[in-house]
């Protein structure tokens, strides 16, 4: 649209001085007939003094020639045959016995950008003698009339008008088709914003007749694709402009075969495949616009040196590759905006040769390597590279031959040194955040007097800066020096109000701050501020609620311990206000709007401090127009009140972590319906039942109900939630079975039940294509029960490798929503997991993150076979069930694994092997199992402790200490184990051998008296004669043990 309104203006221009110098060589004095009917069309005018735009009533004086009137224009015999009354705020209405369709010498009528009565005229026809009739933006509505399409004798036709909601003009009866048809002699049409609602087939063959058409423009007219092969019949387009229409297509080779293309503009269109390359081979062509489509591909190839373009702009596409050093060849470029693309490698260095270059914005893309010298662009006004990973040294630029230079924005790169040389005087933007530049505060900052906006946050800049140095930059009204090692001097006393610059944007985030700015009393434009991060002790002063404009304040991670007083029926505009992770105590403020303008606030965060109170019993103006409102991490307690229902724009409601008690009220499931996407309500003491009264368009993306006394069942109307991506009931005491009502929900990525009291089996009938992007899945320490069938749930995607994921650019689950602009805040999910036998806040979800636990049932069987296309797992825990069999081979496929959790089952059979191949195994417990067999060695297994593997009694080997090749301990088996009837005969000849020769002894010694008595005679000989003494002490006792001897015979 914009192209499409440059073009008119310039046309306008253009057609007007050169019809006015050809009439004025010719025209005569006006005819009196021709005088009275303009002073009648004067006198019907009335005029809009509340217009926006300029007001430049028609005042023409009857005492004077009409041709030399203001806007008029006579040929030779004095008649009118140019009228010109674009942009006078007209606010009449022209109706068809208006005096304007009685000069009928009218060649050239222009009533653009007025403010008419909306009723279209149809008397048009009346001036057939018309070539040039502009109406565009003159607020007229409704069909346009056929009588237009009578105006054969028409050169240039412009219609347009700006639709911001709907269009206002249409054409239906007649339609494009019966609109044109006649008029064969067109070679400017202009119908943006019309709505003329056809397809590619049917407004491409109404275009047929208009063989001399040189330039159409027909954006945001709701036509449709794709373009069809006719248009190319129409050899003499120069200009094509079809911005904001959804034509849902690629965009035509034939294009290239218009011989005197000069402006081709598609801009939001919707256009996908691959750009053909010859596109940009046309020699003829000065501008090309295909920004904003992001499904259309392309790169760049060789750009010859006879190419005439002047403004290139592909931002928000597809493009990709780099860019070629043959750019310098485009030696008439002015404007080249890649932003938002996914070009990469380095800048050409050929960049010196676009002396003409006046705008350039490569931001947010991959573009590396150093950044190329500016210096011969002398016209160079707007320069933006942000968001790239270009590093090195800026002194490859003389920033002082760049007189012209307004705006430079260098964020978010890796540059080591600023900027060299005296910038331009006339330069009122620097953005030099997010970067490497480290050392003392570059104090040339102070001498660019025409700043305006000036951030150089997030670098490595160190040094004391009072604030009164500011007072040289009078024009500065946005300021951002956060998240360096600066310590900013606000305490200084010599600070004017007069001279100090007025900022509208104030960020100051961790820059040592000990006390809150006093000079901000004096900042009456003050819109953002922005002091978290900071020492800041004491009480929020109650004079920063009186700024009338500041709409934004972050207060956030200092030490302020309460709001200065009175805290009831305060009066401000601020629609943001951050004060989370404080000290701040009592109650939260009640703030009212000034204005009724000002009750759009969006955001209120009180989370992470000590306040101790009942939430407020009454609704005020900041919390009934929320949309974002956390009360987290506080000691609130008492009940949820009725009014949080009456907050109809809340899109975010966080009470976790308080002591609230009693039911959740039953409205507020119903207001999700209207807004509400985030409900976090964990860590309390609220009790009752989930409401079974979700809205069939409920929007709740996150659900935290974890940590509570809930009672009752999952509720069926829960299914209605589609775009639920959290889902966190565990730690209550929900029973039932397991709700296979959710199972339709396909965004659904965390589900946690654990700790409840659900039974049952867990398989669900119907198809197994819910769940795709499932990544947590907890039922633990519930009473589920039976054989696992997980595929029976869903297919689970997003445990399987994607080898299209671009791991370098994680993603985490988060509620987003856009405000005013560019504007926008975003809720981060959290949940709490058992990994590695210990509990674990995931303060951000990332979506690769995926965790299965199960651990705490009753499951039973072997473990089910689908687990082995999980490669992408992070955790499993089957840990306390009732599974048999052995440990299944596919783990060791499970790369990704870094917690695996078998314990406590009745796992038999050996350890595989594997399990060795899991390089990111961290946590592993097989314990309390019946495996046996040697723990594969020479592997990681053994670096984890004894414990992992205690209580298998027939495992053995290292880190148990139970060596492999010992007797086994006895375990016990079934009757009909093959191993019970196994015989060891190596041992047991061993055994026969010793109870045969023990045999050969012992028998004699009892059945046969003379080989007994001379049996001991020889054993006591040979005694004696080893042990003297021994011999003594048997013949002392030998009455005794003769005795004995003889009751033994």
């Amino acid at each position: 649209m914009k192209m499409s309104l440059f073009s008119l203006l310039f046309l306008n221009s253009f057609v007007s001085v050169t019809f006015i110098v050809n009439v004025v060589l010719v025209s005569a004095q006006c005819q009196s007939d021709q005088s009275r009917l303009l002073l009648q069309l004067e006198s019907s005018f009335s005029y809009n003094n509340d217009s926006s735009g300029k007001l430049v009533p028609v005042k023409w004086n009857q005492n004077t020639d009409c041709c030399s009137w203001d806007g008029v224009s006579c040929d030779g015999g004095g008649h009118v045959i140019g009228l010109d009354l674009n942009s006078r705020s007209i606010s009449s209405s022209i109706d068809d016995s208006s005096s304007l369709f009685r000069l009928q010498h009218l060649q050239w009528l222009n009533l653009a950008y007025n403010e008419f009565k909306p009723a279209f005229p149809s008397a048009f026809d009346k001036l057939e003698n018309l070539s040039y009739l502009n109406l565009s933006h003159a607020g007229f509505e409704g069909q346009i009339p056929i009588e237009i399409s009578r105006l054969t004798r028409l050169v240039t036709l412009d219609l347009s008008v700006l639709p911001l909601f709907s269009s206002p003009l249409k054409l239906e009866k007649p339609n494009l088709e019966m609109l044109v048809q006649n008029l064969t002699k067109l070679r400017f049409l202009y119908l943006d914003g019309v709505n003329i609602s056809a397809t590619g087939n049917e407004w491409c063959k109404a275009l047929l007749p208009l063989t001399e058409l040189q330039e159409l423009s027909m954006s945001d007219c709701f036509i449709s694709g794709p373009i069809h092969s006719s248009l190319s019949n129409l050899r003499s387009l120069s200009v094509i402009h079809l911005d904001g229409n959804n034509l849902s297509a690629s965009v035509p080779k034939f294009f290239a075969g218009f011989p005197n293309l000069t402006s081709l503009s598609l801009t939001y269109t919707n256009l996908s495949g691959r750009l053909p390359d010859e596109i940009f081979q046309i020699p003829t062509l000065q501008t090309l616009d295909l920004s904003d489509n992001d499904l259309l591909q392309g790169s760049f190839q060789k750009f010859s040196p006879n190419l005439s373009l002047q403004t290139l702009s592909l931002s928000r596409t597809n493009f990709k590759g780099q860019v070629p050093e043959s750019l310098g060849n485009l030696g008439k470029l002015t404007r080249i905006e890649l932003a938002e693309c996914n070009f990469s490698g380095a800048i050409p260095k050929t960049m010196k040769k676009l002396t003409q270059l006046v705008y350039l914005d490569f931001s947010f893309n991959r573009f590396s390597g150093p950044i190329p010298s500016f210096s011969s662009s002398r016209n160079l006004t707007y320069l933006r590279l942000g968001y790239n990973q270009l590093n090195g040294e800026i002194h490859s630029t003389d920033w002082s031959s760049l007189s012209k230079l307004k705006i430079v924005h260098l964020g978010k790169n890796n540059y080591l040194s600023d900027l060299h040389g005296k910038a331009s005087s006339l330069l009122d933007t620097l953005d030099l955040s997010s970067n490497k530049f480290l050392g003392k505060f570059p104090m040339s900052v102070f001498e660019l007097h025409g700043l305006k906006w000036l951030s150089l946050s997030s670098n490595n800049y160190s040094g004391s800066i009072p604030m009164s140095a500011f007072q040289n930059l009078r024009n500065l009204s946005y300021l951002d020096l956060s998240y360096n090692r600066l310590s900013i001097d606000v305490t200084d006393t010599n600070i004017s109000s007069i001279s100090f610059p007025t900022f509208t944007t104030l960020k100051l985030a961790s820059c040592n701050l000990m006390e809150f700015p006093d000079f901000l009393k004096n900042l009456s434009s003050l819109y953002e501020l922005d002091l978290s991060k900071n020492q800041i002790h004491g009480k929020i002063p109650n004079w920063i609620w009186k700024a009338r404009t500041l709409s934004y304040l972050n207060l956030s991670q200092n030490f302020f311990v309460e709001f200065q007083r009175p805290l009831e029926n305060i009066t401000s505009n601020v629609r943001s206000l951050d004060v989370h992770a404080n000290q701040l105590q009592g109650q939260i403020p009640i703030l009212n709007s000034y204005d009724v303008f000002y009750l759009d606030y969006s955001y209120l965060d009180y989370s992470d401090n000590n306040f101790s109170s009942i939430l407020p019993p009454h609704i005020d103006d900041s919390l009934r127009n929320a949309l974002f409102l956390s009360l987290s991490n506080n000691n609130f307690h008492g009940s949820i009140p009725q009014w949080i229902c009456n907050s109809t724009s809340l899109d975010v409601l966080d009470l976790s972590n308080n002591s609230l008690s009693g039911p959740i009220p039953q409205c507020l499931f119903q207001m999700i319906n209207v807004s509400l996407g985030v409900l976090n309500l964990r860590g309390n003491n609220l009790s009752g039942i989930i409401s079974d009264t979700f809205p069939e368009s409920c929007r709740l993306q996150t659900l935290d109900l974890n940590q509570n006394r809930l009672e009752g069942k999952v509720p069926k109307s829960l299914g209605n939630c589609k775009m639920l991506e959290v889902l966190d009931i565990g730690n209550n005491q929900i029973n039932g079975t397991f709700p296979c009502h959710l199972k339709n929900i396909a965004t659904l990525h965390v589900l946690v039940l654990r700790s409840n009291k659900f039974n049952g089996h867990i398989d669900c009938p119907g198809n197994n294509s819910g769940w795709p992007m499932l990544q947590i899945f907890d039922l633990a320490s519930n009473k589920f029960s039976g054989k696992l069938r997980l595929s029976g749930l869903g297919t689970w995607e997003a445990m399987q490798p994607n080898q299209d994921e671009n791991q370098s650019a994680l993603k985490h689950l988060m509620f987003e929503h856009l405000l005013e602009g560019d504007d926008q805040y975003s809720y981060q999910d959290a949940i709490t997991v058992t990994i590695k036998g210990n509990e674990l806040e995931l303060v951000k979800i990332l979506s690769v993150y995926t965790v299965i636990d199960i651990s705490c049932n009753n499951f039973e069987g072997p473990i089910p076979e689908v687990i082995g296309q999980f490669k992408a797992l992070y955790a499993l825990n089957f840990s306390h069930n009732a599974f048999i069999g052995p440990i299944p081979s596919f783990f060791g496929n499970l790369g990704e694994l870094e917690s695996l959790d078998l314990s406590s089952n009745s796992l038999r059979g050996e350890i595989p092997l594997q399990l060795a191949n899991l390089n990111f195994l961290s946590f592993l417990n097989v314990s309390n199992n019946k495996l046996v067999g040697p723990i594969p060695t020479s592997t990681q297994l053994q670096s984890f402790s004894e414990a992992s593997f205690e209580n298998n009694a027939g495992l053995c080997g290292l880190p148990l200490k139970t060596k492999c090749g010992l007797p086994p301990a006895k375990e016990d088996s079934p009757p009909d184990s093959e191993t019970g009837s196994i015989i060891q005969w190596n041992h047991l000849s061993v055994e026969i051998g010793f109870i045969f020769g023990l045999g050969i002894i012992i028998v004699p010694l009892i059945y046969w008296k003379r080989w007994r008595i001379w049996y001991f005679e020889r054993v006591d000989h040979a005694l004696s004669r080893l042990f003297p003494r021994l011999r003594r002490e048997t013949k002392k006792h030998g009455r005794r043990a003769n005795r004995n001897q003889r009751r033994r015979l």
